[in-house]
Formats: structure tokens, C-alpha cells, sequence
């Protein structure tokens, strides 16, 4: 595969694992283009994760549902600055725990510890489908969430089983990121000097309307994004493109919802389509 993306330039957008796809991309010749969006914070208030910390500790829970791998991470890194990042790496040894998708599985594989279900759909219409294959009757559930979502169909389903669902959402987004980028990202998509874009979450999504949106130019994204081959990682990005009326031109075969599938995927589409230019 080295070199399939050779010539091409591709729009990434700020990400957790942006670092790595980029340099994913470049090892098989893409022109990467990156965007800063905006970037994850702590909790703004950390004393109702510290609360959620203590109570898991001092009171197991019976499962715990992770949404994402960052949430877990944050969670630790919170309980580090407690000084109580084993006891609380203990008290989730306790509990059954079931995963939206590989990441949070990752993340929990960093402290030592398994999944015992993973999502096959990552997203909260998949962790309600998992859960309601299971008996959570009376169960105290601790659920990490992450912002910019309404999470209130995942709580009423885990409440609909008898179950009580004690919540917590660790990090938030800042989109404070100089908006500058993003216009920049959408004038070289509408001059066609963009082959395809990579979306890896659907906060890139939200953003890049909420700016368009806000600064008159919703139009000129629209132009570009429709000479743009638009990638899309997984569901939860395609489903948030179709809000707007979009739909991925690129999408990982088999359900792999990885960054090297994406970029299979990236360059077969190129090379198929002959998007701008001639591979060098």
C-alpha cells in the first residue's frame, strides 16, 4: 500500500489521535493538510468527577459503561491527582464493563484491565442494544459520557431496565481554536486544492457548520465539501453528515472502524475516481 495516496491532499481535521493519522497518511505519500478545530479539557468543574471518583470507590459498582476511551483516561488522570489512582483502577476491576466501540476497550487495556463487552455498532444506539440483552435489574450503573451529545436515550433505557444510572462526564471541548483554520480548510476545499477530507469523529462535523454557520460562508462549505471526497470513520460520523444532507463518498469496508481501513479505503476511492490531478 506504501505510496497509494501519493500526489493526493488530504484534509485532516484536530483530533485526540490526529499525530498519528497524519503520519499514517504521510507513510503512503498523502500531502497532509491539518486543521486545528478545537482541542479536550478536564472537567471545568472537577468536583462532581471527584465525587463520581470517591463514590466508585467507596461504593463498587455493579457495571460501568464507557463511551469513550478519553473519558477513561481522564477519569485516571483525575483520580492521580487525588492520590487515588489505584484504589480507583481496583474499584473498576469490580464491575462488568461494556465498551462503545475498540477505544474505550484500549484505554482500559492501559491499566490492566478487559472489557467484557464491546459494542459491534460504536455508537449509543449500539451500548442501548447491548445493554438490553442483559438483566440490570436493581443494578447501580456508572456511565461516562462526553460532551456535546444528548446522552438522555442511553440514561431513559438503562432507567427502563430498573436499573440506576449514576453518570459522569469527565473532559469538555474547547472551540476556542482560531476559527481562522477552518475558514482557511473551507476555501481550499471550494478551490478544489483539497482530493478528499478524513472526518474520524462527528464533532468535526458540528464544527465546521457552527463556523460556516456563524461567519456567512455555510454556502462556500457546501461547495467544497461537494468537490471534496468526503471519508467518513463510522456511523456516528455518517449520521451526523446526513443531519446536514451529506453522505461519505469513503467509508471502511467490513465495518473496521480504524484509521489504516480508512486509508485503504482513501486511496482505492482515489484511485478509482482520479480525483484532482495525476498521482505523482
Amino acid at each position: 500500500m506504501a505510496d497509494r495516496l501519493n500526489g493526493y491532499r488530504i484534509l485532516i481535521l484536530e483530533s485526540r489521535e490526529e499525530a498519528q493519522f497524519s503520519k499514517l497518511l504521510a507513510e503512503q505519500g498523502a500531502d497532509v493538510v491539518q486543521c486545528p478545530m478545537f482541542t479536550i479539557a478536564d472537567a471545568i468543574d472537577p468536583a462532581p468527577v471527584e465525587a463520581w471518583i470517591r463514590g466508585a470507590i467507596k461504593h463498587p459498582l455493579d457495571d460501568l459503561v464507557l463511551m469513550t476511551g478519553e473519558g477513561l483516561r481522564r477519569l485516571c488522570k483525575a483520580a492521580r491527582r487525588m492520590n487515588s489512582e489505584s484504589d480507583f483502577i481496583a474499584a473498576l476491576g469490580k464491575p462488568s464493563k461494556f465498551a462503545r466501540g475498540p477505544k474505550p476497550g484500549r484505554a482500559l487495556r492501559e491499566i490492566g484491565l478487559e472489557p467484557q463487552m464491546t459494542t459491534e455498532k460504536p455508537t449509543s444506539e449500539g451500548v442501548i442494544e447491548m445493554l438490553a440483552r442483559i438483566d440490570l435489574k436493581g443494578h447501580r450503573i456508572g456511565v461516562q459520557l462526553y460532551p456535546d451529545k444528548d446522552h438522555s436515550a442511553l440514561l431513559r433505557a438503562i432507567a427502563a431496565q430498573g436499573a440506576t444510572a449514576i453518570s459522569v462526564t469527565p473532559y469538555v471541548y474547547d472551540a476556542r481554536a482560531a476559527e481562522s483554520h477552518i475558514l482557511t480548510a473551507i476555501e481550499e476545499m471550494a478551490a478544489g486544492r483539497i482530493d478528499a477530507i478524513a472526518l474520524t469523529n462527528l464533532g468535526q462535523v458540528r464544527r465546521l457548520f457552527d463556523v460556516a454557520q456563524a461567519k456567512g460562508c455555510e454556502a462556500r462549505l457546501r461547495e467544497g465539501l461537494g468537490k471534496t471526497l468526503i471519508a467518513s470513520i463510522g456511523p456516528a460520523v455518517s449520521n451526523e453528515l446526513a443531519l446536514h444532507g451529506l453522505s461519505a463518498a469513503i467509508y471502511p469496508p467490513n465495518d473496521a472502524f480504524f484509521m489504516r481501513p480508512l486509508i485503504a479505503a482513501m486511496a482505492a476511492e482515489l484511485a478509482r475516481k482520479g480525483a484532482r490531478g495525476t498521482p505523482k
